[in-house]
């Protein structure tokens, strides 16, 4: 299909599989442009992206080609939770800003959206939303062009270990156990979903959907589950992987009851201690950069600064009540 936005010799169409390489060429240059290619992806992880079930190749991707095919634009759709949370994320090659890519790719995601209304209970309220680097001056020009707000802001934190990181006591009563996953990953989900309960824009996916992204992915590390427990209860975990090469925090969560005795830093710091045990020296993290819980201050307190700035723009496509 083509765009009337775009440029004569531009063609806008779904992604095919055997565009994979080009889309991952094309979001390590731009993440490469704003300044934070470790949040690129890896060929394996757009490769799970476009083969996970709640996704359709043909009906959620798009890609913007030039005359020769050399892909220079893509952007992807996600229904996040009942067809009212949804989520685009985006990219323009940085030699192609300000023709048109990207408003055509933004206008595509929209009217994608406006599909899912019908399916989302009819109470709720129905918003997309994209984020990009704060210093993406463009982009944020873009969405503000098509009426989307900026709503939150969140950062990437990093830390570079230069030497062995100190370990902190866990509270007392409170001990680390190996993760077993078919015992414990129903357990850990239902702890996830207690610790993340108040934070802005969660919303809980079933269980099995939780296992899937996290058990099944190509980046699902067991020995870097570290699992805190006292007595028979989880009271707080840090779900770590490999990001680019680097070490990831994917999730770390402490359930309401056992905050504040330092149970946090003292699964952070673990984990960086066994990442400097496999010879990785950067850790990173995303984190949302208003955190009502105090990840920030703990992060900072860790070690941690903020490599990278990144804002989240809303489209409310239908009013309603919040999910």
């Amino acid at each position: 299909m083509t765009n009337s936005q775009l440029p004569h010799g531009y063609t806008l169409r779904s992604a095919r599989m055997d565009d994979l390489e080009a889309v991952v060429k094309l979001v390590y240059d731009v993440c490469e442009h704003d300044g934070d290619p470790d949040v690129a992806y890896t060929p394996e992880e757009l490769k799970e992206i476009w083969e996970d079930p709640n996704l359709s190749l043909e009906k959620d991707t798009w890609v913007v080609t030039t005359e020769t095919g050399y892909v220079v634009g893509y952007e992807e759709f996600y229904n996040r939770s009942q067809h009212a949370s949804l989520l685009g994320d985006g990219y323009v090659h940085p030699n192609y800003l300000s023709i048109g890519i990207g408003t055509a790719l933004l206008r595509a995601i929209e009217k994608r959206a406006r599909e899912e209304i019908a399916k989302a209970d009819a109470e709720l309220r129905v918003f997309i939303r994209n984020s990009m680097s704060m210093d993406d001056t463009v982009a944020r020009e873009m969405h503000e062009n098509e009426d989307y707000t900026p709503v939150r802001f969140f950062w990437r934190m990093e830390i570079e270990l230069d030497e062995k990181p100190s370990l902190s006591e866990f509270p007392e009563g409170i001990e680390l156990r190996p993760f077993d996953a078919d015992a414990h990953v129903k357990l850990v989900h239902d702890a996830h979903l207690e610790a993340f309960k108040d934070h802005w824009g969660f919303t809980p996916i079933p269980h099995e959907e939780w296992k899937r992204r996290n058990l099944d992915s190509h980046e699902y590390r067991p020995e870097l589950w570290f699992i805190a427990w006292e007595g028979d209860e989880i009271v707080g975990y840090a779900i770590n992987q490999y990001k680019m090469g680097n070490g990831w925090v994917a999730i770390l969560g402490v359930r309401p009851a056992w905050r504040k005795r330092g149970l946090g830093l003292a699964l952070l710091r673990k984990t960086f201690s066994a990442f400097y045990e496999r010879d990785t020296h950067k850790v990173g993290l995303g984190v949302d950069a208003a955190s009502q819980t105090g990840a920030t201050r703990l992060y900072k307190r860790a070690g941690m600064s903020v490599g990278t700035e990144y804002v989240t723009y809303e489209k409310e496509l239908r009013a309603g009540k919040e999910l």
